[in-house]
């Protein structure tokens, strides 16, 4: 199911009145303060097949309509301090070209009926009928990506050889050797406390285990991200110079160690073994069954609950490390003319000024560094100022999809008490390895 919408041209709103209410609206806690690491580099180097341009003709004034997918959370018209940032910087957009109009469509990204489901089905039966411009979360960029559904911003942008752009949203933009999004919102995971019961949060593995109020967080994740996250965090790499899956025992060995600890102290009792996705382990933070919880920083700023307040995730030595996701713009054109409006476009939306208050109101991590400035006067400010610098991309799928359930057993092994963590690590690795 999709909704059309035509973007009529009429008058910006205000930004700095938009960004007084939101920085008026921010009431988090106060977060500490801790150096982060030094940023990761490195991006894969194989090639992506797109698809093939289409001849056109010029346009005449007024004829050419940019059609924009996007799903419901980012509906320039749904009414949200973000949609009608969003509707203002389209309709600046079109309303600089006389040529141009633009055409929104809401559509969820997965399902029947949905933007990838669509794309896969449009693109030989209709390809009249494929947008120019889509928002993607990173997974399902990857997937449309390799199947040839998009086309690559190489030659038509400049714009992610900007040095404003943190690292995992850099990253965030390439598939295999190609940039196939520009980023515009980030994700990533972080501690969320009671500071009625948790008076400081603990920045290391040491400290954490002080605490013997239970962590709630889905052990039974398939994707495992918490352990992924702490064994990266550890100096644990997940693949070789091929880019074949690999884990490495000893920091593998160290979260496990750690996992065993919490269990025998309460910090991440039995029953964490009957979640298996983020929303559960909320609902045990919300209901009080627990009084932290990992979770997504975009849950936490978008509902700032009253009796929260939000810090890095503990790791081994205190560093803070985390894993990211988010959100980009794609290009699906077969249009030349269109194909480079779209980019234009795309480039609008991502810039300095307009993210600095998108992001703030529509509650993502910034993708770039300048796009903190919306921040700078609430308290969110020292906790995103520590987690996008230090943000690890989530791996790519193929490797979530052999690494995950690996790591998920290990931990569930754990904490159900049923082997010792080098013996659990070891399995891991020889289920790796096994042809």
């Amino acid at each position: 199911m999709s909704v059309k919408r035509p973007i009529e041209i009429r008058p910006s709103l205000s930004a700095l009145l938009l960004t007084a209410i939101l920085i008026a609206g921010c009431t988090a806690s106060p977060v500490g303060t801790q150096t982060p690491p030094p940023e990761a580099t490195g991006f894969p180097t194989a090639t992506i097949t797109a698809i093939p341009i289409a001849e056109t003709e010029t346009p005449v004034a007024g004829s050419l309509t940019l059609r924009i997918w996007l799903p419901p959370q980012f509906d320039p018209s749904n009414g949200s301090l973000a949609g009608a940032l969003l509707k203002a910087r389209l309709e600046e957009f079109a309303s600089r070209r006389s040529e141009v109009r633009l055409e929104s469509r809401v559509k969820d990204v997965s399902g029947p009926g949905g933007i990838e489901d669509t794309l896969a089905t449009a693109s030989a039966a209709a390809p009249l009928a494929l947008p120019d411009l889509v928002a993607l979360p990173y997974d399902a960029l990857q997937r449309i990506a390799v199947k040839g559904l998009l086309r690559p911003f190489d030659g038509l942008t400049d714009a992610m050889d900007d040095p404003d752009w943190y690292d995992y949203a850099r990253q965030l933009s390439y598939v295999q050797n190609s940039i196939v999004g520009i980023p515009f919102a980030g994700d990533a995971l972080i501690l969320v406390y009671r500071p009625e019961v948790v008076e400081i949060p603990p920045a290391d593995w040491e400290s954490a285990l002080q605490i013997t109020e239970p962590l709630a967080f889905p052990a039974a994740d398939p994707n495992s991200l918490l352990t992924l996250t702490l064994y990266r965090a550890s100096g644990g790499a997940i693949a070789d110079e091929d880019g074949r899956p690999i884990l490495d025992m000893t920091p593998l060995t160290d979260v496990l160690t750690f996992y065993y600890q919490a269990n025998r102290n309460g910090l991440m009792p039995l029953w964490l073994t009957q979640y298996e996705t983020d929303d559960q382990a909320w609902v045990a933070y919300e209901e009080g069954q627990a009084n932290m919880a990992v979770t997504w920083l975009s849950r936490y700023i978008q509902t700032m609950p009253q009796d929260a307040s939000a810090a890095t995730i503990p790791t081994a030595n205190g560093v803070p490390s985390t894993t990211a996701t988010g959100w980009v713009w794609a290009l699906t054109s077969t249009d030349p003319q269109r194909l480079d409006l779209a980019a234009q476009l795309a480039e609008f939306l991502t810039t300095e000024e307009f993210l600095s208050e998108w992001n703030a109101a529509a509650g993502f991590l910034p993708p770039r560094p300048s796009a903190l400035t919306a921040w700078e006067n609430t308290p969110l400010h020292g906790l995103l100022s520590q987690v996008a610098p230090t943000a690890q991309l989530i791996p790519s799928s193929d490797i979530l999809l052999t690494l995950g359930p690996l790591l998920e057993q290990s931990a569930l092994d754990i904490l159900k008490e049923q082997t010792d963590p080098a013996t659990a690590a070891q399995n891991a690795i020889e289920k790796l390895i096994a042809p």
